[in-house]
């Protein structure tokens, strides 16, 4: 059965790969993205009945209702929603700007969370619908360089657990996605944002940018190839709340995530000390 795709940030990368993904197996698509000549330039082989491009900036609550009435009012529903639009600060904690972290939160963060919160209601009527939100292996177990990145993508995967239970009553399937490198737009040299300041204590180590630029276009995951997986995850019936995305994703988490419960088991004593007797 033919579906209805909301995405977000679907002009170039993992956005524009999995709306083709989802025209090729037959669903409908709204396409957003803050630069229409973008959305429509990198689906311009897909133009047709079936494809709608609706500009949106997420960081703007208001904007994120008006284009998610504006998909219902051409197609009738939203059956999945794919959260994805989203950009990479990176550098030192301590050397970022306060304002250029609530950027980045606005944008990784509260974007997910406006385009949620105007997409559940017609999931909700529907008593169906998937969601799938983008995050990062830095929002899974924190990278290096990655405070602010990894703090936002963090927050969007306690948003989508959390969201999970309280919306699986309703038919609402949530699944938060931790991708590990990607070859996409996000650490190309027009997109990637670095702090500016420098603090000398710092000055010994590889740069953030000299670090994460190194990577650009050699990454080892294929947004096409992802792109397919988006859409059988939303076909599944019971899919996962939380995937990891690559190989290297798999290789970098893993051994973390167990270090972390062996730590719990080692101290298992002294966490159940602070249990008080009644």
């Amino acid at each position: 059965m033919s579906k209805v795709w909301f995405i977000t940030g679907a002009g170039s990368g993992i956005g524009a790969a999995a709306a083709k993904a989802a025209l090729q197996a037959g669903n409908r698509v709204v396409a957003t993205g803050r630069n229409l000549d973008k959305v429509r330039n990198a689906l311009r082989d897909f133009a047709g009945n079936d494809l709608a491009v609706c500009q949106l900036d997420v960081s703007d609550e208001e904007a994120a209702q008006a284009a998610v009435a504006a998909a219902v009012k051409q197609f009738g529903r939203i059956d999945v929603l794919l959260n994805n639009a989203g950009y990479s600060l990176l550098g030192n904690f301590e050397e970022m700007a306060t304002a250029d972290i609530e950027r980045q939160f606005n944008t990784n963060f509260y974007g997910v969370m406006h385009v949620m919160r105007a997409v559940m209601p017609v999931m909700r009527k529907q008593r169906s619908g998937r969601v799938i939100n983008i995050s990062s292996v830095a929002g899974v177990v924190g990278l290096k360089h990655c405070g602010a990145y990894g703090a936002a993508k963090f927050a969007v995967e306690g948003l989508s657990l959390s969201i999970a239970q309280e919306v699986e009553p309703f038919g609402i399937k949530v699944t938060v996605v931790a991708p590990g490198f990607f070859r996409t737009d996000l650490l190309d040299s027009g997109n990637a944002k670095y702090s500016k300041s420098t603090i000398e204590d710092y000055a010994g180590e590889a740069s953030a940018e000299s670090t994460y630029s190194a990577y650009d276009g050699q990454q080892q995951g294929d947004p096409a190839k992802l792109g397919e997986v988006l859409v059988r995850l939303s076909e599944l019936d019971n899919p996962p709340t939380q995937f990891l995305a690559g190989s290297d994703a798999l290789t970098v988490v893993t051994p973390i995530l167990e270090a972390r419960l062996e730590a719990l088991h080692a101290y298992e004593e002294l966490t159940r000390s602070t249990d008080g007797n009644f």
